[in-house]
């Protein structure tokens, strides 16, 4: 029996995209609760009687010479947030980049010059880049995306499953590396 490599890939790109489109699909995780920076004085607290309790002032008493006075402590005062300025935030790179960078790293550094080997890391950038774009929304989610179709194709036409130029598939990603840089804003 013959496998048919053609319907084999079209399989495999199908169950790419249904992971893909459930990837995109997700809800997001929320993001955490921002802490409060500046401090509240907590209320004073109340009697449980349902009395009201009213308290005079005592009555003054001789006081001794300043010299044998106790001191009295001194009475916190709540704090303020400081600012920060603008400049001391680190630029967010928007969600994927990262991971997608460091995938197209390991791609370029495993890569070779043996088909074998660039099948191989092309297969493993596929995979680390479907990691990538579970993170990634937007037109970036949409160009890793886009890349782990592109690394997917590659490694079927490196392997034989597919004909076709390779060299065609890695000017398709060439370009769509810059495009996804460019959205990152990283160089």
């Amino acid at each position: 029996m013959r496998l048919n490599w053609t319907a084999v890939s079209a399989l495999a790109a199908a169950v790419a995209t249904v992971v893909a489109l459930v990837a995109y699909l997700m809800p997001p995780a929320p993001p955490p609760q921002p802490q409060p920076d500046a401090v509240v004085p907590t209320p004073a607290l109340q009697s449980s009687s349902p009395d009201p309790v009213i308290t005079r002032p005592a009555p003054p008493t001789p006081s001794p010479s300043p010299e044998s006075s106790t001191p009295q402590p001194p009475v916190p005062s709540p704090t303020q947030a400081v600012p920060v300025p603008s400049a001391l935030l680190s630029p967010v790179r928007p969600g994927g980049c990262d991971e997608a960078a460091a995938a197209l790293t390991a791609y370029r550094r495993n890569a070779g010059s043996a088909r074998s080997s660039q099948a191989a890391a092309a297969h493993q950038a596929y995979l680390d880049l479907m990691g990538a774009v579970l993170d990634a929304q937007g037109v970036v989610g949409a160009k890793i995306r886009r890349l782990v179709a592109e690394f997917q194709e590659l490694n079927f036409r490196l392997t034989g499953m597919t004909g076709g130029d390779p060299n065609q598939v890695i000017a398709d990603i060439n370009t769509d590396v810059a495009e996804l840089k460019r959205l990152c804003g990283s160089s």
